[in-house]
């Protein structure tokens, strides 16, 4: 590029990726998807069920409430589990990061990895703040039907972005979709022109990324809980800007030297093998069985499987041989010592220990009082992590997108387990009739830890059936999660 044209002002059209998301959250009518329409709605149960159950645990609450005391919202934000009402953009944070504590909400996994319900901390918090302005107005509210579309859309930019490129491998944070994806959806949510949400979109690319210093040793901590909801309330306060008035960028990705490409991709491209539709919510992954990375969810159910085998051979165990993807390999293999929870459920090795040991892998697991029994961190001495292949390959192949762990235990005897090999999570879309009925379980259980037997029977009432949910005008759906 000559220096004549990075020095030319005249501002240039709109780069395609933008016009493509624009075109898409206002144009595309996910609702033809019957199958995206209802998998969402077991979303929203499964990702609300999870920020009920974080709401137990101190480190997650301590960060909730308005920014400073007293700056709350008369007549604002519902923050469902708690007392709390909030302007949109404190409460999609406070939203963002219960649904994120225990990274127990759904999952997407691709070039880059992520949880694209993540955006349900922007997408809700501002369709309850919407449908309440428009009651004072004496307007007809939204509805649940549209947070249901909104979830679709959001899926589907961070789903279809992820595809092809891998931010990861660039030392960036996947929230950075996230704020995008709520960016888009938000603007469109206030009724954005084009324009409009180019220009609010634009702006949440040139916000960059965050640094995933916080998900990998010797750093990893509880920011990686809260950063999706940073993110998506970033995107609800760049979308109200972007109404405002508020310029954007229109080669915010393409321009030479400054822009996100150069400056953080380092001249590479952002790469789409398909367009926006409802792939992504029709083929997310659900977190069932247990509250773990994802990469390393069918190692934790081999480890279930062979619990049995072990559990009396803790002493006499001298190899575990852990077979995983290349993903899998890169971001959760830890040795040494795990200083805290978001240590502890981000290595594969403890996660496949708790389990041999006792039969199964919960939130409480991965806390100081069970990380103390000393037959974890001598289990995990034994284990070999390497990757297979073939898991690799399927794990990439977008007609599988399997997530395959095996699992074998050797003994100082020359004996040895039988070899345990699990490609699909109940919670992928293969084992989708499998999985609906333990989520619906794993949804009433956790609501039970924080509300009422009665608000549970009304809120199970509601979101049992599609119609009656997509009908609920969205501020009476969030009063019944109000304590």
């Amino acid at each position: 590029m000559s220096r004549e044209a990075i020095r030319e002002a005249k501002r240039p059209a709109p780069d395609k990726a933008l016009i493509d998301i624009a075109d898409y959250v206002l144009d595309y009518d996910v609702a033809q998807s019957s199958e995206a329409m209802q998998t969402a709605r077991y979303c929203l149960m499964d990702t609300l069920g999870c920020g009920m159950l974080a709401l137990n645990y101190p480190a997650c609450s301590k960060l909730l409430g308005p920014v400073v005391p007293g700056a709350s919202m008369c007549g604002g934000v519902r923050v469902p589990g708690t007392s709390y009402e909030l302007d949109p953009v404190r409460a999609a944070f406070n939203i963002g990061a219960m649904i994120r504590w225990l990274d127990f909400n759904d999952t997407w996994l691709a070039a880059e990895w992520g949880h694209p319900s993540d955006n349900l901390g922007g997408v809700l918090a501002l369709a309850d703040y919407l449908s309440r302005q428009a009651l004072a107005r004496g307007e007809q509210p939204l509805h649940m039907r549209d947070v249901l579309m909104g979830m679709i859309k959001a899926h589907e930019i961070q789903g279809v972005i992820a595809l092809e490129n891998g931010f990861n491998r660039v030392g960036l944070d996947h929230v950075l979709l996230v704020r995008v994806a709520t960016t888009a959806v938000a603007a469109s949510m206030l009724r954005g022109s084009r324009e409009d949400v180019i220009n609010a979109v634009s702006n949440a690319w040139i916000d960059g990324g965050a640094l995933r210093t916080y998900r990998h040793a010797p750093n990893a901590g509880s920011r990686k809980s809260w950063a999706a909801g940073d993110a998506t309330s970033r995107g609800v306060w760049l979308a109200l800007n972007s109404l405002r008035g508020e310029m954007g960028y229109p080669s915010a990705l393409s321009a030479p030297i400054w822009g996100f490409q150069d400056v953080l991709l380092k001249g590479g491209h952002l790469k789409f093998s398909q367009g926006y539709g409802t792939y992504v919510m029709e083929n997310v992954l659900f977190k069932i069985s247990f509250p773990a990375e994802f990469h390393a969810q069918t190692a934790a159910e081999a480890a279930v499987a062979l619990h049995p085998q072990v559990r009396h051979r803790l002493e006499e165990i001298s190899k575990i041989v852990i077979e995983t993807q290349e993903s899998g390999v890169r971001i959760i293999d830890k040795t040494g010592p795990l200083n805290n929870p978001a240590d502890r459920d981000h290595c594969i090795q403890y996660m496949v220990a708790v389990p041999l040991l006792k039969g199964n892998l919960t939130a409480e697991d991965y806390e100081d009082e069970v990380a103390a029994d000393p037959r974890i961190d001598a289990l995990r001495a034994k284990m070999e992590v390497k990757e297979h292949k073939r898991f690799t390959q399927d794990y990439l192949d977008p007609s599988k997108r399997s997530i395959g762990n095996a699992l074998q235990v050797f003994f100082k005897d020359g004996t040895k387990t039988d070899r345990v090999e699990v490609d699909y999570p109940v919670g992928h879309r293969r084992r989708r009739a499998e999985g609906i009925p333990l989520l619906q379980a794993k949804f009433s259980r956790n609501i039970a830890t924080r509300l009422s037997p009665r608000q549970c029977e009304k809120i199970l009432y509601v979101c049992g059936d599609q119609a009656r949910l997509e009908a609920t005008p969205v501020h009476v759906f969030m009063d019944l999660w109000a304590m």
